[in-house]
């Protein structure tokens, strides 16, 4: 059978199924699995503006790495909760996660199921978690939130409380998962109650969430001495760090254990025990040893400004080849083959032949405010993956001359300079 005729075929994840409320059975289990993990990391929970704040409310997390969902179970502890949680989590495990209360979603998408699933929960008198910023934080500072969460919180009409995590990112950063196992905090805090939702404006509540999601957790890391002396820290930082500062050269970044460079100019950074970085090797031009970005999300925010500029001055463009494969259950990934991916000002298109069959995807600049990205995915490299309300296409780049960081900045770049002339028209 061909590769879109299986496709076609196969049964879809039931995205319309109501979520189960999480097992009394089974809470144990969940306690189980997260306290030998927070225990050792010694988490403190701060609870804030929380005193007579009771079940149901709507629950959102910050988005640091896989120990979020156990810092978030002892935070709640003892009560139950139910899990916005994307689509590959559920691989291989479905039933599980079913009954522990997980309701399904695939990221960057306007499901409308999802909105009738996560009032359920609500009407189930429970709490309902969901991490708005759809994927790890890729340099310990807050991803951009959709402007839809404060339509969701007035529509539910509960508390909204904030669970603001620090330490997770430094325990296990997207682009090195090798646990660090530092000391971690978290702040649970009630920032707006029914009687606010009714008589702000929805721009007054999301920045309200906005403002409670800042987070910096290199700067966090510095202010509480958290000392990471792992070896290997730096590895795997090229992932993001990918466009040298000095030469302005991109896909030329590498890291070995501590150390960071640029294989253009030769110029080298080391990553500190408290998460700064310091020059240690000169560019080939260089006469004067310089760090130009101590601070890593600094370093971070200068690709976005490299990459606003391109858009502005209509040169950003992606046209490469890749290999795809699709995600239509959580039963597993189907091969679909070659094709290639362009992104530009008009957005993504994904185009390719399968088995002698034509397949397109289309997504408009304005129909994602960003994407997911992971590295190194399952072994097979960094990919891209983009989401119909079907299907899940996981989009592996076949060039070194790409950044799926890049990409990801880019989608959020295109966004707002499309939310900006929208505005000059209407105006």
């Amino acid at each position: 059978m061909k590769a879109l005729e299986r496709l076609q075929k196969v049964k879809r994840y039931d995205m319309e199924r109501p979520p189960f409320r999480q097992l009394h059975i089974l809470r144990p289990l969940t306690w189980l699995l997260s306290y030998p993990d927070v225990w050792k990391r010694k988490l403190k929970v701060n609870k804030i503006n929380m005193e007579g704040i009771e079940p149901p409310y709507l629950l959102l997390c910050t988005h640091h790495a896989f120990l979020d969902f156990k810092v978030t179970t002892a935070a709640l502890f003892p009560r139950r909760a139910n899990y916005v949680v994307a689509i590959d989590g559920f691989i291989g495990r479905e039933w599980l996660l079913r009954l522990v209360g997980c309701l399904c979603k695939r990221k960057f998408t306007n499901d409308l199921n999802t909105i009738r699933n996560i009032k359920r929960s609500i009407e189930h008198k429970d709490i309902l978690a969901l991490y708005p910023e759809a994927r790890y934080s890729l340099v310990g500072t807050t991803a951009v939130l959709p402007q839809s969460l404060g339509k969701i919180a007035r529509l539910l009409n509960v508390p909204v409380v904030v669970l603001n995590m620090h330490g997770n990112y430094l325990d296990s950063p997207v682009w090195n998962l090798t646990h660090r196992n530092n000391r971690i905090e978290a702040d649970l805090t009630c920032i707006l109650k029914p009687d606010q939702l009714k008589s702000l404006p929805v721009s007054a509540i999301n920045n309200a969430i906005n403002k409670a999601f800042e987070y910096d957790e290199y700067a966090w890391q510095k202010k509480n001495n958290i000392i990471i002396d792992y070896p290997k820290r730096a590895e795997g930082l090229h992932k993001v760090l990918y466009q040298c500062p000095h030469c302005l050269t991109e896909y030329q970044m590498s890291t070995t254990d501590a150390v960071i460079r640029c294989n253009s100019c030769h110029k080298e950074w080391e990553m500190g025990v408290l998460g700064d970085l310091k020059a240690i090797h000169p560019a080939d031009d260089e006469q004067v040893l310089h760090t130009e970005y101590p601070h890593i999300p600094d370093w971070y925010e200068f690709e976005r400004a490299q990459v606003k500029a391109q858009i502005e001055s209509g040169s950003y463009r992606y046209d490469i080849p890749v290999y795809v494969e699709a995600l239509p259950n959580a039963r597993g990934y189907l091969p679909l083959g070659n094709a290639r991916l362009t992104h530009d000002i008009n957005g993504f298109v994904l185009e390719g032949s399968f088995d002698g069959d034509s397949f397109r995807l289309e997504k408009s600049v304005d129909s994602m405010y960003s994407c997911h990205i992971e590295f190194e995915y399952w072994g097979k490299g960094d990919c891209i993956d983009l989401s119909t309300l079907d299907d899940t296409y996981y989009i592996y780049p076949k060039t070194s001359e790409c950044s799926v960081t890049k990409i990801a900045l880019a989608t959020e770049e295109l966004f707002e300079y499309a939310s900006r002339q929208s505005l000059r028209n209407e105006a």
